[in-house]
């Protein structure tokens, strides 16, 4: 049985083969239609430039020149022509041009040997480009003055290397004709704009590229007493005047504390990170006493313990508490110790520096504040379980030890000060005026990027409204915050650490788990100070409120997922508190 025609696939197939031809030549018509138009505009700005070349040619040699420009005639600097309904811009350059052939300034006294013409034609759109054409207008001898005097620019890096194709702008509205010209250096990094009218602190030179920093003169109006004046042209005198200027770099700023805090935690839920343990057992995350199994009815055993991991800190500045989670009834019991290394054994952490610690702890959390890191660099914990009734145990929940570390905790929403070392005078004070000054802030994470910015070295300086002082860079600067070096084309990280008299660092964490929770919502409040600040924790599960005042604060966190907290915290300098929430289910 034979069936005729074409599935479905086949059409689509064929259909997808068709749209891969049919865009193809629709590709090369487009291009066809575009090398066409181009050569149409191309022909007719060719003709215009032609045009203007002539009628410039037809000029006495003293009218050669562009209104505003140096040298000054009736020529328009730019134009707008419309031709078969594009809009054509023409832009006429002309300069003088010190020749070799006699000299160059300041050797040369007639640095203006002859006159030099460009013709720029340029359309925009999608067929859009440009035409140039540069031609020689001399003078009827070997070489002639109009007058006026010379001003030779030259434009240099950081390493003092000329930089070709620098935008220069002159403006001078003390003479007549006023000017507003702009050139370009050369390969060198120069131009010499010859034949320039006399004139006393009038000429205003701007000096700009894509990509780079800007450099210009200044009138003593702008400033007392500026560094660069605008610049002096004398009839018959050479001018020299140099700028510096080089590529544009960036800054990449986080703001820190400079301490943080870290913990072993452990919530039981395996025996991962006990090291010893005798006649307890774990169940469901809780530790319990052993039982015995000579009856059927359930009978705990008198003791038990369990000794944690090794805790072995890093980068620790001083040990901070021990704190843990447990259930006791009248008949039992759970006494807590801290045990450190001696290098040969493990041994109980002395009395004398660790007061009871022989006899146990009942009562969370344990300050751990004045033990030697350097003694005690390593730990471990341990729980004893006991009960004078066998059908009841204590049971442990949690424990953890924490430690405060010289590692970092992001501050956010800092205003600071970014000041460059460059001055581009002084005021009537004979105080600095700096060429760049500006505030900033970080946002809520600590970070902010600064960029387009001059090479210089640069001063860091902390708003005093927030009440915080520099501990420490990164780069190390001397004094701190200061003379930090921005090198051209570079992004460099800076690290900023504060410091304040007080500080409260909270941890929160699941109670299950003992894991951080992220982005849970913490509110320290005191009415009586009118002080209510609201915060988020970072993937560490950590915030850090700075700077506050010594006192006693509300504190509430809410985290989806888990019980709000209410309570209170007492703050007095650096203080640390861990905040176990329990798990309620998806909100």
């Amino acid at each position: 049985m034979n069936n005729k025609g074409f599935t479905f696939i086949e059409t689509l197939v064929g259909i997808a083969i068709l749209l891969i031809v049919f865009i193809g030549l629709y590709g090369v018509l487009q291009l066809g239609f575009k090398v066409i138009g181009q050569s149409r505009a191309r022909i007719t700005a060719t003709a215009l430039a032609n045009q203007k070349i002539e009628m410039i040619r037809n000029l006495s040699y003293s009218q050669v020149g562009t209104l505003g420009g140096i040298p000054s005639g009736n020529i328009l600097e730019t134009e707008i022509i419309t031709r078969n309904n594009i809009d054509y811009t023409v832009k006429t350059t002309i300069g003088y041009v010190d020749d070799m052939f006699d000299g160059l300034a300041s050797d040369d006294a007639l640095p203006n040997d002859y006159k030099k013409v460009k013709i720029k034609v340029s359309w925009p759109g999608f067929l859009g480009d440009q035409v140039i054409l540069i031609t020689d207008i001399a003078p009827e001898g070997l070489e002639t003055t109009e007058g006026g005097g010379n001003l030779l620019i030259s434009v240099f890096d950081a390493l003092g290397i000329g930089i070709p194709q620098a935008d220069i702008h002159i403006v001078n509205t003390e003479v007549e004709p006023s000017i507003n010209v702009f050139y370009q250096t050369n390969d060198q990094g120069q131009y010499l704009v010859a034949g320039a009218p006399s004139s006393t602190s009038a000429y205003q030179i701007t000096i700009t590229k894509s990509g780079y920093s800007t450099e210009q003169t200044y009138s003593s109006e702008e400033i007392a007493n500026p560094e660069k004046s605008h610049a002096t042209v004398v009839e018959g005198k050479l001018t020299e005047i140099s700028f510096s200027i080089d590529r544009l770099a960036n800054f990449s700023i986080n703001t820190f504390s400079s301490w943080t805090s870290d913990n072993f935690a452990d919530s039981f839920l395996d025996q991962s990170k006990m090291s010893e343990f005798s006649d307890i057992k774990i169940n469901q995350g809780q530790i319990i006493l052993a039982t015995t199994t000579a009856t059927t009815t359930i009978k705990y055993v008198p003791f038990g313990y369990l000794l944690s991991n090794e805790i072995v800190p890093t980068n620790i500045i001083n040990w901070d508490q021990f704190s843990w989670t447990d259930t006791e009834s009248a008949e039992t019991n759970i006494k807590y110790q801290v045990f450190y290394n001696s290098g040969t054994d493990w041994l109980l952490v002395s009395d004398s520096d660790l007061a009871n610690n022989s006899i146990g702890f009942d009562s969370s959390p344990v300050n751990l504040t004045d033990l030697s890191t350097t003694t005690y660099s390593h730990l471990k914990i341990k729980g004893n379980l006991s009960t004078n009734n066998t059908s009841t145990t204590p049971i442990l929940f949690d424990w953890s030890i924490s430690w405060i570390t010289d590692e970092s905790t992001a501050i956010g929403n800092i205003s600071f000060n970014l000041q460059g070392n460059k001055i581009i005078g002084t005021d009537a004070q004979e105080e600095p005026v700096y060429k760049y000054s500006t505030d900033f802030t970080t946002d809520s994470n600590g970070q902010i990027s600064i960029t387009g910015l001059e090479w210089d070295s640069y001063d860091f300086l902390i708003d005093p409204a927030e009440n915080l002082d520099l501990s420490n860079t990164d780069p190390i600067s001397d004094p701190l915050g200061q003379n930090i070096d921005l090198l051209p084309d570079s992004n460099q990280l800076v690290d900023l650490f504060l410091e304040a008299d007080n500080s409260l660092l909270i941890t929160v964490r699941n109670s299950g788990t003992l894991e951080a929770i992220f982005s849970a919502q913490a509110r320290l409040y005191n009415s009586g100070l009118g002080y209510d600040q609201t915060k988020f924790t970072d993937e560490q599960g950590r915030t850090l409120f700075i700077p506050i005042e010594a006192n006693e604060y509300s504190l509430e966190i809410e985290a989806d997922g888990h019980a709000d907290y209410l309570g209170t915290v007492n703050v007095f300098e650096d203080e640390t508190i861990i905040i176990n929430l329990v798990t309620t289910g998806p909100s």
